[in-house]
């Protein structure tokens, strides 16, 4: 039996208070849809660690810098839903649009310092609109944990912050990034690569694991970057948004590895932006 599908935020508060009524953790895994294997780890860890379990889909417009982009994100509501049923969630919240961003709304949130590189420094406004529907998204809930992949680690980084600052009460669990067995990274936009492309895609992961051993191995930082970089020009990436060393937390740059690090890669290949991670010592 499938997990009903929500749309009023009234609806969905009267589940919660009931489950609330009664004692019970509720833990929310946020998504955009278009779920794939990643998106149901985090909802088993979420089953695993809470009384009942809401499942948010939801295409945030406010955390696109594109029309284009919004317009091409792939909707895939029925087949998330069959995805879904097996998994025994307590409620999948598919809010309609006004239920997010009523008339007149005009609030935005933003985390300042952890914004400012990487993914926000090539889309600007892009973490205000995660941080504005999160916050959103944990108060509507009422969720006592909410789970997100490491795979957008900074994101994972924005939303931990938000939470504690804002004191939301909301337990900000990471879970592992789930690949595909050529390493490639899930991810929704994956369903946007041609046959071709999907081919060459796993050369990013490839690159950075290359690059991360050479670290490693005392290699000099900048030598090994343009290795990569090269590597991912054969393989018909068109360009490298970043290729950086960031410590784990703070995401302060850097060039050696004296403290935990992730080596964090944004890069385009035939249209389609694919993001990726991996730690490193």
């Amino acid at each position: 039996m499938s997990a009903p599908i929500v749309r009023r935020l009234t609806e969905l508060r009267a589940e919660v208070d009931a489950w609330k009524r009664a004692g019970q953790t509720v833990g929310v895994v946020p998504t955009m849809g278009a779920l794939h294997d990643g998106h149901l780890s985090l909802v088993r860890a979420a089953k695993a660690g809470c009384d009942r379990v809401i499942v948010t889909i939801f295409v945030n417009p406010k955390q696109f810098n594109s029309p284009e982009d919004l317009a091409n994100y792939p909707r895939t509501e029925v087949a998330d839903a069959r995805r879904l049923a097996p998994l025994g969630v307590d409620a999948v919240y598919v809010p309609d649009p006004d239920q997010i961003y009523p008339d007149g709304f005009c609030t935005t949130v933003s985390v300042a310092g952890l914004t400012d590189v990487l993914c926000g420094a090539n889309r600007p406004g892009h973490f205000d609109g995660v941080a504005t529907v999160v916050t959103k998204l944990f108060t509507q809930t009422r969720a006592d944990r909410a789970y997100f992949g490491e795979k957008d680690y900074q994101q994972l980084q924005v939303v931990t912050r938000l939470s504690r600052d804002l004191d939301l009460g909301v337990e900000v669990v990471g879970c592992p990034t789930i690949r595909e067995e050529d390493g490639l990274a899930m991810s929704s936009r994956n369903l946007l690569l041609s046959d071709r492309a999907r081919v060459w895609a796993p050369e990013l992961h490839r690159a950075m694991e290359e690059m991360a051993s050479g670290l490693l191995a005392g290699g000099d930082h900048d030598a090994l970057r343009a290795v990569a970089e090269a590597r991912l020009t054969r393989a018909g990436f068109t360009g490298v948004d970043y290729l950086d060393l960031r410590a784990c937390g703070d995401l302060a740059l850097m060039t050696t590895v004296d403290r935990p690090a992730r080596l964090l890669a944004a890069a385009w290949l035939a249209g389609v932006r694919l993001i990726d991670n991996i730690a490193v010592g």
